[in-house]
């Protein structure tokens, strides 16, 4: 870890109430993460280098202790994310873990496979912990991407990421990872990969700059449709958006693939990888995406599901977003706010996914990805997995869609799914959709009822591992 980052962990871990310990330490003095609770014991776990941990349990674990929860993201600080208090005080054993490429703010230049070997720390951890008896692992946005890929290999081992079909072989240093007990992708998006994919701006004439955008594919040109208080493109402009945008991430495709080659020949920039800078492709936010501003793209389901509502009560229906339009200014310009910044390798397998000449989205569905060519992707990561299976949506944002493409594509034998009305990415209540106050209630604890109703299901993880 770089020093400035490693200065700034161990700042911020300060600031929440931890002090530093040797590698692999830990303690078991309440931490401020769960100050005030006296229901939650934090101890902070050392899971490998550059990857802490907190594990959250009650202060008097019962049954439900026995299965613990592995919380982490691809890129972002997870040791106070929700689910961590929320489930430990459901009486759940939660391990929440940063990888050594977190850090505040969205970050893109780590590689999935750096990843899955750390979250292999953090799998084998529990497995060794006294009276966890189960391990399920959640993955919430990017996090989604992690998790299903983890599962994924651990499953079906080296063959599955090594297929002739993935962009990218997987090494074979992720041999022999523990596999999970079950898996909870809660408001995933459809993966690293394919936000990449929606993030990139066709308007973007070359790919030395994010300057010289062409006006007739520029979302945020009021001549194409755009309004800041929500956009409305014609089909027209709609269908030429899209294909310009497949036709250059598979040009970038090529491009990093023909760099790997020329950097395995001895002809690169450098030995081991080459930077990979892309205008106008970051995956902050709600970038380039057509359906952050034009709400009537990806606004409802295809098929009816059950829906949790305020009151507490689930009907079963085509499931609409309430969401509201996001993103009013082209960041592409920017370099650090709108080009994606990472390198040859690490675009190849963490970012890169294969399109059709179908590709596009409607109001209800992604058409046109082949979501098995990358590990990267969640709706091609659960066809090859067994264990149980929840998803779930946030019908406040428009990433719960995603549910539904992962759900129908999803192998478990045991899966389930159910969407939250009105519950924001974060699961927290979206004021800006509600009609009137207080329609959508408390959608975090909507959200993690129902988890824990899920969670203890006598019998689920019976065949546990």
């Amino acid at each position: 870890m770089a020093k400035r980052h490693k200065v700034a962990l161990l700042a911020g871990l300060a600031l929440l109430g931890f002090q530093q310990m040797p590698a692999r330490a830990e303690t078991t003095e309440p931490s401020g993460l769960a100050a005030g609770d006296a229901a939650i014991r934090t101890t902070f776990v050392h899971l490998a280098k550059g990857v802490p941990g907190v594990l959250y349990e009650p202060a008097s674990p019962g049954p439900k202790a026995e299965t613990a929860i592995f919380v982490m993201h691809s890129s972002a600080d997870y040791l106070s994310f929700s689910a961590c208090t929320e489930l430990s005080r459901r009486g759940y054993r939660v391990l929440c873990a940063n990888n050594s490429t977190s850090k505040s703010g969205a970050s893109n230049d780590g590689i999935l496979d750096s990843v899955l070997i750390e979250a292999k720390a953090g799998v084998a951890w529990l497995r060794q912990r006294p009276g966890v008896k189960h391990v399920v692992l959640l993955g919430h946005s990017g996090g989604g991407t992690v998790m299903s890929a983890y599962q994924f290999v651990a499953e079906g081992g080296l063959k599955a990421c090594q297929s002739a079909e993935k962009i990218w072989k997987c090494p074979d240093s992720l041999a022999d990872l523990p596999p999970a007990d079950g898996l909870m992708l809660i408001d995933s998006n459809w993966g690293l990969a394919a936000m990449t994919l929606f993030s990139i701006d066709p308007a973007v004439r070359n790919e030395t700059s994010g300057l010289a955008l062409d006006p007739r594919l520029d979302m945020y040109n009021p001549a194409n449709g755009f309004n800041a208080s929500g956009s409305h493109y014609s089909p027209a402009f709609t269908a030429a958006f899209l294909k310009a945008e497949g036709a250059r991430s598979t040009a970038l495709t090529r491009q990093a693939e023909t760099r790997l080659a020329a950097i395995e020949a001895g002809k690169g920039s450098y030995s081991d990888d080459e930077p990979f800078v892309v205008p106008g492709a970051i995956l902050l936010g709600s970038n380039n995406r057509l359906f952050s501003q034009d709400t009537r793209l990806m606004s409802h389901t295809q098929k009816a599901w059950p829906l949790l509502h305020a009151d507490g009560s689930v009907t079963t229906q085509v499931i609409p977003s309430v969401r509201v339009p996001q993103n009013t200014r082209n960041q592409s310009p920017s370099l650090m706010q709108g080009a994606l910044k990472t390198s040859v390798r690490s675009y190849l397998n963490s970012y890169a996914i294969r399109t059709g000449p179908d590709f596009g989205y409607d109001e209800t569905s992604v058409r046109g990805v082949d979501w098995t060519s990358t590990y990267a992707s969640p709706p091609g990561n659960v066809q090859g997995v067994s264990v149980p299976l929840l998803v779930m949506g946030m019908t406040g944002h428009w990433e719960y869609l995603a549910s539904e493409t992962i759900y129908e594509l999803a192998h478990s034998r045991d899966k389930s799914i159910a969407f939250v009305e009105g519950a924001t990415h974060m699961y927290d209540t979206c004021k800006a959709c509600e009609r009137h106050p207080g329609e959508f209630g408390d959608t975090q604890k909507t959200t993690y009822d129902y988890i824990d109703t899920w969670l203890s299901k006598p019998g689920r993880f019976a065949a546990a591992h």
